[in-house]
């Protein structure tokens, strides 16, 4: 009997059969694309690194830095180039600075904020008043719309928390549960009432460095080195997986026209394809994995040749505001961001559309969102000729969506999941959707099948 089944060959599934394996149980990976790796893909074209999914993970989170190190990579580490780093958001057709000084959406220094062409001087004094609000023990889950909104208003929510929050999420501020997006910030308002101060306490100490870690090769490297850790110790079956069965010490993994027997069972899917596959073995654990909803994105990256290339890039990129939006909700000007990029002729950009509950823009044919991109670039950025180069990956429901009421969820989850010894989860839409989230949730996953008898 294999002892564990993991359902799912993205970052998720394999480092849990990692963690697992190194541990000396016998793991099974079960992946229904051609391809592990799910969303983390990497691919050379025309002499540029093109990133089809993340392109880099945050520093602050150590998981992922720790597995990396693990698996002998931390000599292809490299951080972004933050000396560099501004971000802009377009405004009227134009394309503003973030001032200096936030963090976040929070203010922190007083004269680029009060310099700042992107806000109104309302929303100026909102943040200027903020300094005096007390602490505040609010128990309720509010959206990521209504915490900024109390704090700073309307202005500073559509142009600051929802465009950056939409280039990790990809969601609506409105539906974003602040205490599962911004726990860090909803417990600074807890303690210190104002968000400023808050931030500006809890800056003592803190060790500078790159906001964003990569590796040299691209995020592939890291896919490529778990597959090597397992190859030899893991199996991987390629099929659909179409049920989980079974009870606790003896669980049946139905793949296609294969069996798999296992006395542990990880599930590392998408949460609404843990619930198709779970819903035999517990309705109501189903409906709550169902209930975590999913937006689909797309990227498109574009190859210019760098001669003829006016727009400066003088940052990392810039994000469209959702009341300002068309298609695009954002573009990486990768050259800027990391080194090693960009071939020496040329410039490489990637842009994000963010497909949100609309699957219509999946949809299209590749020619047809090139083309919407290119527009919409050349009156952000004048940008006015052919690209040399054009790729366009499609990730359909893709980033999962922590909606207020997001912890209760889970919760109910865990508690359903403790009635079915064996039984695990992993992936993006519980603890964290970045890459060392995905990493952690692959750790935990593994301590409780290596803990369980």
């Amino acid at each position: 009997m294999t002892s564990v089944a993991i359902v799912g060959g993205g970052v998720s599934g394999l480092a849990t059969a990692y963690y697992v394996s190194r541990a000396g149980c016998h793991a099974t990976v079960v992946e229904a694309e051609a391809r592990l790796g799910g969303v983390i893909r990497t691919e050379t074209v025309d002499g540029c690194l093109v990133e089809a999914g993340p392109d880099s993970f945050i520093s602050q989170k150590p998981w992922g830095l720790e597995l990396i190190r693990e698996l002998g990579l931390e000599a292809e580490v490299i951080g972004s180039q933050d000396h560099l780093r501004k971000t802009y958001v377009a405004r009227r057709g134009r394309l503003l600075p973030l001032p200096d000084g936030l963090h976040l959406m929070i203010p922190t220094a007083v004269w680029p904020i009060l310099a700042s062409p992107l806000l109104s001087l309302a929303t100026k004094c909102r943040m200027a008043l903020d300094l005096l609000r007390r602490p505040v023990d609010a128990t309720a889950d509010r959206s990521v719309a209504e915490f900024v909104g109390g704090h700073y208003g309307r202005e500073a929510v559509d142009y600051l928390a929802e465009p950056l929050l939409a280039g990790i999420y990809g969601g609506d501020a409105a539906e974003l549960s602040a205490s599962a997006v911004l726990p860090r910030l909803v417990d600074l308002e807890r303690r210190h009432g104002s968000l400023t101060r808050g931030v500006l306490a809890g800056r003592a100490g803190t060790a500078p460095g790159p906001l964003f870690l990569t590796l040299k090769g691209g995020m592939q490297r890291l896919i490529d080195a778990l597959e090597r850790s397992i190859a030899g110790r893991v199996a991987v079956v390629r099929a659909a997986v179409e049920s989980v069965e079974g009870s606790s010490g003896h669980f049946r993994v139905r793949a296609g026209t294969q069996t798999i027997d296992a006395g542990q069972v990880v599930v590392a899917t998408p949460a609404h394809a843990a619930g198709r596959l779970l819903r035999g073995l517990d309705e109501a654990l189903a409906g709550r994995l169902a209930e975590i909803p999913y937006h689909s994105s797309v990227t498109v990256a574009l190859g210019y040749g760098r001669e003829g290339f006016a727009h400066p890039r003088n940052g990392f990129g810039f994000l469209v505001p959702r009341v300002e939006r068309r298609l695009l909700t954002a573009c990486t000007w990768v050259g800027t961001k990391f080194a090693h990029r960009e071939s020496e002729d040329r410039v490489l950009l990637r842009a994000f559309v963010g497909a949100g509950k609309d699957q219509a823009v999946l949809g299209r044919s590749d020619a047809s969102i090139v083309e919407a991109v290119r527009q919409e670039l050349g009156q952000l950025m004048s940008v006015s000729g052919a690209p040399v180069f054009s790729r366009v990956y499609r990730w359909p429901r893709a980033m999962a969506q922590y909606t207020v009421g997001h912890e209760r969820r889970v919760e109910e989850i865990k508690t359903r999941l403790a009635r079915l010894p064996g039984l695990h989860l992993a992936g993006n839409a519980y603890l964290g959707i970045g890459i060392p989230d995905c990493i952690r949730a692959a750790q935990l996953a593994a301590e409780r099948v290596v803990g369980v008898p």
